[in-house]
């Protein structure tokens, strides 16, 4: 039996059914990422690998334009 899986969207990314976007879900201990326009290619990172992504990204660590 097949498991299925369960994309959350970015609430950044807007609203609509739009492909720009970027989507993640739970696999156990692991979060699996994608962006809407490429679903067929993920990233798969540990809980706490992406909690600290988050907290970088709240703290404005990452530089970004």
């Amino acid at each position: 039996m097949a498991i299925r899986t369960y994309w959350q969207k970015s609430s950044f990314s807007g609203g609509g059914d739009g492909n720009d976007c970027v989507e993640l879900a739970a696999a156990g201990d692991r979060i699996r990422l994608r962006e809407g326009d490429d679903p067929g290619t993920e990233l798969l990172v540990t809980s706490e690998a992406f909690a600290g992504l988050v907290r970088d990204v709240k703290d404005g660590r990452l530089g970004g334009a």
